[in-house]
């Protein structure tokens, strides 16, 4: 075959017959392929398992934290450190496992459709081109490319874990090892790169990817229960262990039953405590231990009620006992407070739940049972609640502004350190209605002419209407009949001009006088037309 020269076409056939021959050589079998699938789903499926029980354990450890935050509030906090890590590295691993998918498969363009697909429907799934360009890029080992980043980000990660349960960088416990020594098929030393993601098909890259998050899962689930364990109850590891009370409500009226739950924020399910509990009293000791009153429980909560007879603050105090490992009573004392208050009954009528703009709106904000300085009243945004002088009979003065169409008002209270929720009211804000136009008290009817003269000016009087609402008359016009004509007069302000007084002198027996188009302002800075003032001289 040496002997002869080959023409061009004979040497391109020659490379597709070598090229050919290579693709066959490095084939994967459709069976292989298959395995990988399965394999991807079982390590999945392992995913979902692991997030159910990590979801468990942190709900677990929220309760003690809830039951005793002293104690639990600095490994409560590193759980949510070490989840927020492991989210982080997860959604990590997750991103790079959709972008590899889309670069290596034309067919499949956005994040959605890469996380969606299933790989045994992904066509590109045996391709190992387009995944190893895309972990190594221009990176001959690949530690200066996205496998290399992935590397460097699994070892901080699990830097930071052995730290916090308190292992040597060298402890294989949590997994995730990427510092070991790896070798080809041709016992040739490789990187962790390139051990696992060198033209290794997209099959294999995503079910890597994925065992790698199943680690992560596994090394998150393995430091939380170790901080879980430091807290739990069965060792008694807390330095104390406190009782907690927890009352449906802490304010009662007469006649009403204070309801609570008291209970160990560590317990043995295999002991039942004792629980005592004595009225009026701060604290349990070995004189009164005797009166205390015993009560039963169940899963370490005790649930109790105290009479509300009498008005007025009542306390109480407890005592719960239970054994530790080596069998000695352990006391947790616990106590509380409530207030009794007689029954009381607010009625207002509905159509009076307004506040009007532009006037002091008085309110009356109390809770009984606690004291003033002890609630904290809030209003609307936009409107103003302001205390009111000393000795009006009221404690709050609204002040409405123009624009606004409903205003709530509501109130907390200080109670134990904790602020409470007292409800609120919503009121209607309305402008204040219009007053009546009168001239010598009179708005129509028969009046003397002196005593018309002597009036002098038009008032503005609110009929019916509680607030001091003061309104400004700005102009008017005063028209009568004389010889057969109209004569209208206007002026400016609330009193008469000299014009309108020289007619009103001259007038004549049943001569009328109309006072229209009284134009005034009201104290929300509105204009008002006045109704017509109608009087006839006697």
């Amino acid at each position: 075959m040496a002997g002869y020269k080959e023409t061009p076409r004979q040497k391109m056939i020659a490379m597709m017959y070598l090229v050919l021959t290579a693709l066959l050589a490095l084939n994967v079998s459709k069976e292989m392929l298959e395995a990988f699938v399965v394999v991807n789903e079982s390590v999945e499926t392992t995913q979902e398992s692991f997030a159910n029980k990590l979801d468990n354990t942190y709900s677990q450890f929220l309760k003690q934290y809830q039951i005793n935050p002293n104690k639990v509030e600095e490994y409560w906090n590193e759980a949510k450190e070490v989840k927020d890590l492991s989210q982080n590295l997860i959604k990590y691993i997750d991103s790079l496992k959709c972008a590899v998918i889309i670069a290596s498969d034309a067919k499949i363009k956005t994040v959605e459709q890469a996380d969606t697909t299933f790989l045994g429907d992904i066509l590109a799934k045996d391709r190992y081109t387009e995944p190893t360009r895309f972990f190594f890029g221009r990176s001959e080992d690949g530690t200066n490319g996205i496998a290399g980043d992935l590397k460097r980000k699994i070892n901080d990660f699990r830097t930071i874990m052995l730290q916090i349960i308190n292992e040597p960088d060298d402890s294989d416990r949590l997994g995730l090892l990427t510092k070991g020594s790896y070798y080809d098929a041709n016992d040739q030393k490789q990187t962790w790169e390139q051990h696992n993601f060198y033209y290794t098909i997209l099959a294999a890259d995503v079910t890597i990817l994925n065992k790698l998050i199943s680690e992560v899962y596994n090394a998150e689930f393995d430091v939380v229960n170790h901080l879980y364990s430091s807290v739990t109850a069965e060792d008694f590891k807390f330095d104390e262990i406190n009782a907690k009370v927890i009352s449906k409500n802490a304010y009662i009226l007469q006649g009403e039953k204070y309801e609570a739950e008291v209970f160990v924020a560590a317990y043995d399910s295999k002991q039942f405590p004792s629980v005592k509990i004595l009225e009026g009293i701060d604290s349990i000791t070995t004189r009164n231990i005797s009166r205390a009153k015993p009560i039963e429980g169940k899963d370490g909560v005790v649930k109790f009620s105290l009479p509300g007879n009498t008005v007025g603050p009542k306390k109480y105090a407890g005592i719960i006992q239970v054994l530790n490992p080596n069998g000695d009573v352990l006391d947790f004392h616990f106590k509380g407070d409530y207030i009794v208050a007689p029954p009381s009954l607010t009625v207002a009528a509905t159509k009076m739940n307004v506040f009007y703009i532009g006037v002091d709106n008085p309110v009356s904000i109390s809770v009984p049972g606690l004291a003033d300085e002890k609630i904290q009243a809030h209003i609307t945004e936009g409107c103003k609640l302001v205390h009111a002088p000393d000795g009006e009979g009221y404690n709050y003065i609204v002040q409405a502004v123009k624009g606004t169409r409903n205003a709530t008002v509501s109130a907390s209270a200080i109670y134990e350190g904790s602020t409470m929720n007292m409800g609120s009211r919503e009121f209607r804000v309305k402008r204040v209605p219009d007053p009546v136009a009168e001239i010598a008290g009179q708005k129509e009817g028969t009046i003397e002419k002196n005593t018309l003269l002597a009036a002098n000016a038009i008032i503005p009087a609110q009929k019916d209407f509680e607030f001091e609402a003061f309104f400004i008359v700005e102009s008017f016009t005063m028209g009568t009949i004389i010889n057969g004509d109209w004569i209208p007069k206007a002026t400016r302000g609330n009193t008469f001009s000299e014009e309108m007084i020289n007619i009103i002198r001259t007038a004549r027996s049943k001569q009328k006088f109309f006072f229209e188009n009284i134009q005034a302002v009201g104290p929300d800075g509105t204009k008002r037309t006045l109704g017509t003032i109608n009087l006839t001289i006697k």
